[in-house]
């Protein structure tokens, strides 16, 4: 693993607001740790040297976007609504190009096995199908945004 690719996962895991990532290849073994606070990314090579270690803040102020979104005004009796949630941890997206038209869009009625959108994880493409039919109420995720396992995606009415 490169240091662009360090930076990268950095960056990804900022954005994303997990708390802890490790990856062991090989030889090679990283871990990103984070707690709303500065980033600390310990990567290490079996050596008879120590384990290079990198800091790389991050402004408390990335994760605030996502968290601003996060408590837009809730819609009317939720009660009601099935919550359609993320089965992987990836990157969202709405289509399956920029120039294609949207999956689902708010007030898209849909069918069990429907295409609502397509989660990237590492370079694979990932097509998540509603496991419900209903009227998709709200999208609670922008498009191109880092999603966690089991993070809410759509709020469906069930028909």
């Amino acid at each position: 693993m490169d240091i662009k690719q360090i930076q990268d996962l950095i960056r990804f895991v900022s954005k994303s607001g997990v708390n802890e990532v490790s990856i062991e290849q090989n030889d090679f073994k990283i871990t990103i740790k984070t707690n709303q606070a500065p980033t600390y990314v310990t990567a290490s090579l079996p050596s008879a040297e120590s384990a290079p270690v990198y800091a790389a803040p991050v402004a408390s102020a990335a994760t605030a976007p996502a968290a601003a979104a996060a408590l837009e005004a809730p819609v009317a009796d939720t009660s009601k609504l099935i919550t359609i949630k993320s089965p992987m941890i990836g990157t969202f997206y709405r289509s399956s190009s920029p120039e294609k038209p949207m999956f689902v869009n708010v007030g898209d009625e849909i069918k069990t096995g429907s295409v609502l959108c397509i989660i990237e994880a590492m370079k694979l493409f990932n097509e998540i199908e509603s496991e419900v039919s209903g009227r998709v109420v709200k999208i609670l995720v922008d498009n191109a945004s880092p999603v966690e396992y089991d993070q809410p995606l759509f709020l469906v009415e069930p028909v």
